[in-house]
């Protein structure tokens, strides 16, 4: 596993959890993976993951893992229990540079040569590389974005924009180091046509966008409810409060649009575009990492009645998202050992706006998960045989 941004919140607790797991300090809780559904998939083993990434913060692995215990996200014995395999994980992060290094290609090369140098040294079959570093304000539109010689120029050119930098580790990863990948941010990364089709040209699978992990995800299980029944919804308003890294980053109206977008695109697809949904992101500093999400949906019943429900969700958004980038791993890792190719439009089971897929109901794409994962265990066993 590769991430980018691995001394983050989501990368930190993640490689926490993984080295517990292997441990089997903890059960593996939270996993989709490890369902009952999965057993007859041949997985990585949880012992079988080397972690390592790039990030652009130098705090070393182990402090920011204790940082986050100490505001209560993560539990200080699993942190002291796991140290030592958290000072091997951060020899294998590599400092990234803010801006590129020479042209914009001399930096993907440079990216790309960090995950294979990783493959090599550890003896790997693969890597997968998964993007959960903080989002990233929408770039403007640009010529280099929809037509592969512009994007090509662009590259080669010391004076060109740069292309954001999730964009340059995508292509790193996808197009040039032949990793399995996938983007769990609302971030560009590979969302434009002239990227789709570079990466449709690698012969890698790919997933994405931006994780579906506690406000979203409660939206799709309970708007296809109002749809089945028969009930319009008429507006459905929201609002998170959330501190930490992320409640700071999400503060920047800029870098907060592509998020607010993600959030809603599902609401919409599932209820229609006439249901209003305000919904507004705070950063309240004091609650650190801990996230609140409040929802109230004002539907219309039978004979005009007027239909209320409002939820409210409260967790550590990074230890909701960090079982789900373990589960892509091993199914990215699955899905390249059978030859599986460009975007999974069953993985969008775990993203607000999946790549390959307009579904966003959240009981048929559990379905279609575990079908395209039993489907696949059996592709993967036939091409090991031939």
């Amino acid at each position: 596993m590769w991430f980018v941004g691995a001394r983050g919140s989501v990368a930190t607790t993640a490689t926490v959890g993984l080295a517990a797991l292997a441990d089997e300090l903890v059960a593996p809780v939270g996993l989709t993976t490890s369902g009952p559904e999965f057993d007859g998939v041949a997985l990585p083993a949880f012992g079988d993951l080397v972690v390592g990434g790039h990030d652009v913060d130098d705090t070393p692995l182990a402090e920011r893992a204790r940082s986050l215990a100490a505001g209560g996200m993560l539990p200080s014995r699993i942190v002291d229990a796991v140290g030592a395999r958290l000072d091997a994980v951060d020899a294998d992060i590599r400092l990234l540079a803010r801006t590129p290094r020479g042209t914009q290609r001399e930096e993907i090369e440079l990216r790309a040569a960090d995950i294979r140098d990783f493959r090599d040294r550890h003896g790997l079959a693969r890597v997968v590389v998964i993007d959960v570093a903080s989002t990233e304000p929408l770039p403007a539109d640009r010529p280099e974005f929809h037509a592969r010689a512009a994007l090509d120029a662009a590259l080669d050119d010391p004076a060109s924009e740069p292309l954001p930098s999730s964009t340059l580790s995508a292509i790193a990863a996808v197009a040039v180091a032949g990793a399995p990948y996938a983007c769990f941010t609302p971030s560009l990364s590979l969302g434009v046509p002239a990227l789709r089709d570079l990466a449709a040209e690698s012969a890698v699978p790919i997933a994405g966008q931006d994780g579906k992990t506690g406000e979203t995800l409660l939206r799709t299980v309970l708007a296809p409810m109002f749809a089945s029944r028969g009930m319009r919804v008429l507006s459905w308003a929201g609002a998170n409060l959330l501190g930490g890294g992320d409640g700071a980053t999400l503060a920047d109206p800029a870098a907060v649009q592509s998020k607010l977008a993600s959030k809603n695109r599902g609401l919409h697809d599932l209820l229609g575009d006439d249901v209003v949904t305000p919904l507004h992101i705070d950063n309240v500093p004091d609650l650190g990492d801990l996230k609140t999400a409040w929802d109230h949906v004002h539907a219309e019943g039978f004979l005009d009645t007027r239909i209320t429900l409002q939820t409210t969700w409260s967790a550590y958004d990074s230890t909701l998202a960090a079982p789900l980038v373990i589960d892509l791993a091993r199914l990215l890792s699955l899905a390249d050992g059978a030859g599986v190719t460009g975007p999974v439009a069953e993985l969008g089971y775990f993203f607000k706006d999946p790549w390959g897929s307009d579904e966003h109901a959240f009981a048929r794409q559990a379905d279609e998960l575990v079908s395209w994962a039993l489907r696949t265990a059996v592709r993967r066993s036939a091409a090991q045989v031939a």
